[in-house]
């Protein structure tokens, strides 16, 4: 039987920035099982958002407004209500909702039961120390300190992929018995063949408009 695996929280595939956006562009491009159906939303600002396939993925635009630092939180929680009707209109059973990052922890709780009424589990994806960056104001990095608990506390399976942040959830959320598992990022390790004496390199730096060395 196919599981349908809906994936929130990348800005979408194909691939033009970010660690989850090249993520999911691989897990869907490098996909071989043909039990797994992924359904990728992807953000746009576009009123007029359209759905299309990529690679054997379903993917479907969520049209947001462009407000600032909130709109990815506004963005997780449509395209929540997108997966969920989706789920309803097609009658779908036993699947996985996967979410990238620690967004709507103060929401989440709510979905969790209507998702859970049709067998699909919801994994997360916590990321990093997000509550501690810099870049962030204070009341800012408070809220994604309790929105982190709150993922943590609601979500099925919290998918790490680095060690230590499997052992700070853990430990930081002991009073919730986290269900965790680590699975570290993939990359490729053969060196490539190519200099920047090579033609291809040459031309692919000039119609960048990029000096090698001087990024």
């Amino acid at each position: 039987m196919k599981k349908d695996i809906f994936i929130i929280g990348s800005k979408g595939i194909p691939a033009q920035y970010g660690g989850y956006e090249t993520f999911v562009d691989n897990l869907v491009t490098r996909q071989f099982s043909t039990n797994i159906k992924y359904h990728v939303a992807c953000l746009t600002f576009n009123k007029n958002p359209k759905d299309y396939e990529y690679n054997g993925a379903s993917c479907h635009e969520v049209s947001i407004p462009n407000i600032g630092g909130a709109k990815a939180i506004l963005y997780d929680l449509r395209a929540l209500n997108w997966a969920l009707k989706d789920i309803k209109e097609n009658n779908l059973k036993d699947g996985v909702i996967y979410i990238l990052a620690c967004r709507i922890g103060p929401f989440i709780h709510s979905y969790i039961p209507k998702f859970h009424r049709y067998g699909f589990k919801v994994w997360v994806n916590p990321d990093g120390h997000e509550w501690l960056r810099a870049k962030w104001s204070k009341p800012v990095r408070e809220y994604w300190k309790i929105s982190e608990s709150g993922m943590v506390k609601h979500s099925d399976l919290l998918i790490c992929d680095s060690k230590n942040i499997e052992k700070y959830i853990r430990k930081e959320y002991k009073k919730f018995n986290p269900n965790t598992t680590y699975i570290a990022y993939g990359a490729d390790i053969t060196k490539s063949s190519l200099s920047f004496e090579n033609e291809k390199v040459k031309n692919w730096y000039k119609s960048k408009e990029i000096t090698p060395n001087k990024y």
